[in-house]
């Protein structure tokens, strides 16, 4: 979450922006950068970010498993054998 005392506008960024980036690396806290008023990027330091990433891509395979085994409970699967022959059918290998 975006703290009100974290969001600056860009002008403002741009003239203290080591300011800033120390800020952000040290509290591991995002900072949202205004153009106009209204919040067009966030900056945070990488080693969150990367650990955001690593979690959504967690998050995306325990849900593709969990999809998997849903289709397995409801018998939508098909065999290897049954793939390998539509295979060999449409690439003629």
């Amino acid at each position: 979450m975006i703290r009100a005392t974290d969001i600056h506008s860009l002008t403002d960024f741009t003239r203290n922006a080591k300011t800033y980036i120390e800020k952000v690396k040290e509290t591991k806290n995002p900072m949202a950068i205004t153009i106009n008023g209204s919040a067009e990027v966030i900056v945070q330091d990488a080693e969150t970010y990367q650990m955001m990433v690593d979690e959504l891509e967690r998050s995306r395979l325990i849900a593709a498993i969990v999809e998997g085994e849903r289709d397995i409970a409801a018998g939508r699967t098909h065999s290897l054998a049954d793939i390998v022959a539509e295979a060999k059918a449409k690439y003629g290998v």
